[in-house]
């Protein structure tokens, strides 16, 4: 018993040998088309639908803690700090101080005497 040859699949072609690849066609070489997108778009520029509030960030804390490896942590602030901690104790020390420099830092501070004024 001999089983049929199954049809191709939709889509495939079968090849009945090298066909030569046809030039695409040339388009315009000098100058710009006519009426592209030299006008714009009047609606590509829209207002961003979120209302500022003034704030922006000034420390990070960044803690990589993946299960069965060492702990790493690193804070940033834009004042200049820029310390890291490696090890489960060393970045607890180090999450307790990021909160103490940010309710110290200098231009943390600057700002909110601006805003009460």
């Amino acid at each position: 018993m001999n089983t049929p040859p199954r049809p191709p699949l939709e889509g495939q072609q079968v090849a009945s040998g090298p066909h030569p690849a046809e030039p695409a066609a040339l388009g315009p070489v000098v100058g710009e088309p006519k009426g592209a997108a030299r006008q714009g778009v009047r609606t590509a520029l829209r207002p961003d639908p979120q209302t500022e509030d003034g704030r922006y960030p000034i420390a990070w804390l960044t803690i990589c803690a993946p299960r069965g490896a060492v702990p790493t942590a690193t804070s940033k602030c834009l004042c200049g700090r820029d310390r890291s901690a490696v090890g489960k104790a060393r970045v607890l020390t180090l999450i307790t101080d990021h909160e103490t420099h940010r309710d110290h830092c200098p231009l943390r501070t600057a700002q909110e005497g601006r805003a009460a004024a």
